[in-house]
Parts: structure tokens; C-alpha cells; sequence
């Protein structure tokens, strides 16, 4: 019997396999125990009964709406992306808005290999992608995992496949994060394609490898560390600044006005990544704060809520961060 201040609704698993939802070994019926303690789950063939806590009770029952629609849909969510939809602490709009993330194609970016979709997943990836069409010039700043160096790509890729631009050029600063560029082995290009890897992998996910050693070798896809920028005026081109955080102020200075006609640039970073042997050089902070009040430059800062990797991420940043602030 249901007490009077309690909650009973039942979700119906209608059109799909049951086992889509429920998981592996009932992974899923697990998850939701563990996010909703003062939820009863009772799950049978295709119901789930909910039994507990009014506000607890709805938000579950719209959770599971909304996993079930984009498991009809023929979406497989990551870990990340269950974890997010399932966190009860997180505002009820969040039903709505990852409702809309999976239902509207406006921010189905390009069609990798295998044809699969990169797709901006998380509320400032969609920002992102919206923030490019208003603005030439964007940083995007938050910590390891957000996707933001990756959405930036997509839409290079994007702009590069609907001739919006001419050229595509990912840069990075090469700074030693622990080691030294003249113990590692082979001539420069050898010696710095590591730092650059990050950015090839993305490369690779969204264009096929013999198109893009094509697309390299006429130039008209560009990797290189940021030294190689200087002196250059990058007309027509899309340009994407990684790891940000490992360039001083007159490097950043010399980045951003290599920006020449109809080009746009996104600049990537995390203020808790330097790599710098003293912190302090660090100049991405202090440019932006000197340049975000420009009109057609945009800031978006991306947080943990943003994660895309292994749920684990997001508590180990948290963790180290915790610790650092003590």
C-alpha cells in the first residue's frame, strides 16, 4: 500500500527490448538504485514500478522516457551521457533540454567514418556550435573530456567539407608536459607529431585516412606546432588553437592576429593543465579577460557537467581539484 506521502507511477517499455533497457545483468536497474535511493524499482517483463519519494518518482519516470526515446531511435548512450541523464540532483529542465539534444539535427555536426554522427551531445557543445555561426573568433575553456577541442574539429571538418573555408590548420604549442623534445627520437616533425597526436585521432574519426593524407599533403589540412604560425595571415582559413594554456601572452597576441578575411578561429584551453615551468607565464587567462567584451568574440567555459569520457573523470578531476584547493 502506497502512503500519503508517497508516489506511484509505472513506465511502460513499449516497442523496444526490454534488455536495452534493463542491460546487461540489469546494469541499468542497478544505476537507477543508485541515483534514486528513495525510489522503489520494481521491474517485470516490460514495467517498471516506481514507488517513493513524490519528486523522485517523476523525475525518474521522465529519465526513463527520455532513455527509451533515444533507444527507439537507434541511439546507444555512453556511460557519460546515462550517468548525466540519471543524476537526480541536476536541474528538471535537463529532461527537456536532453530530449531536444537528441532530437534535433541541428547540432549533428558531420558524418564521421562508418558514417557514423559526431553530434555536439552536451549543453556548451551545443553552445559551441551555436556561438560559431554568430562569432569569428571563440574560446572554449574547461577541463580534460568536455569535448571541446573535438566539437571545435567537427566543425572545421564541417566548414572544410561545405567549402565554407579553404583550409583547415590545428596548432598546438609545443611544451613538455615531463619530458624533453630532445631525448625523443627521429628528425622535428618526429620529435613534435606526439604533441600533435590528440589531433590527428579526431582528424581520423571524421575523415577517411586516405582522404585526409591526401588533404595534408596539398595543404589544405595543416598541423603544426604554433612557432610555425608567426608571420603568417590565414585568410579563408578555420584555425584552431589547442592546449591554449601552454602559451604566454605575446604568443596568444601572435595567434590571434594571424586571423585574416573570412576566417574563423577557436581557441582551446584549461587553466588547470599548464605545462609551463612556471605557471604563471601562462598568458590564455589574461587574453581572454583583455579581449571577451570584443563584439564577435565569444567565451564559453565548459565544466565537469560536460564529461564525454569515462564517468570515472569526472571524480578523479574533482578529487585532484578538492585537493589542490586544500
Amino acid at each position: 500500500m502506497t502512503e500519503k506521502n508517497e508516489r506511484q507511477e509505472t513506465v511502460i517499455i513499449d516497442g523496444i527490448d526490454s534488455v536495452d533497457i534493463y542491460g546487461v545483468n540489469n546494469r541499468l536497474l542497478d544505476r537507477l538504485k543508485n541515483y534514486f535511493p528513495n525510489v522503489r524499482i520494481l521491474a517485470r517483463g516490460s514495467e517498471i514500478k516506481l514507488n517513493g519519494n513524490p519528486g523522485e518518482v517523476g523525475l525518474l519516470k521522465e529519465r526513463l522516457e527520455t532513455i527509451m526515446e533515444a533507444v527507439s531511435k537507434g541511439h546507444t548512450l555512453s556511460d557519460s551521457e546515462m550517468d548525466r541523464l540519471l543524476d537526480y540532483k541536476s536541474y528538471p529542465s535537463e529532461v527537456q533540454e536532453q530530449k531536444s539534444m537528441k532530437n534535433d539535427e541541428a547540432y549533428n555536426i558531420v558524418y564521421g567514418n562508418e558514417g557514423r554522427i559526431v553530434r555536439a551531445k552536451t549543453k556548451n557543445q551545443r553552445r559551441l556550435v551555436d556561438e560559431y555561426y554568430k562569432n569569428d573568433l571563440i574560446f572554449a575553456l574547461g577541463p580534460a573530456g568536455t569535448g571541446k577541442t573535438y566539437t571545435a574539429i567537427a566543425l572545421a571538418v564541417r566548414a572544410l567539407k561545405n567549402k565554407e573555408v579553404k583550409k583547415l590548420i590545428l596548432t598546438r604549442p609545443a611544451v613538455e608536459a615531463g619530458e624533453r623534445l630532445g631525448f625523443l627520437p627521429g628528425d622535428m616533425k618526429e620529435k613534435l607529431d606526439p604533441y600533435l597526436q590528440p589531433l590527428y585521432d579526431a582528424l581520423h574519426d571524421m575523415i577517411h585516412p586516405r582522404k585526409l593524407q591526401i588533404l595534408m599533403e596539398e595543404g589544405i589540412i595543416q598541423i603544426a606546432p604554433l612557432a610555425y604560425m608567426r608571420g603568417r595571415t590565414l585568410d579563408s582559413a578555420f584555425v584552431i588553437l589547442d592546449e591554449a594554456q601552454n602559451t604566454s601572452l605575446g604568443q596568444l597576441k601572435m595567434f590571434l592576429t594571424r586571423m585574416g578575411n573570412n576566417a574563423k578561429f577557436i581557441v582551446t584551453g584549461d587553466a588547470t593543465q599548464i605545462d609551463l615551468p612556471n605557471k604563471r607565464d601562462s598568458g590564455l587567462m589574461r587574453g581572454v579577460e583583455l579581449v571577451k567584451n570584443i563584439k564577435g568574440i565569444a567565451v564559453i567555459n565548459f565544466g565537469t557537467e560536460d564529461m564525454v569520457r569515462h564517468p570515472l573523470v569526472t571524480s578523479i578531476i574533482k578529487a585532484f581539484d578538492s585537493a589542490e584547493e586544500a
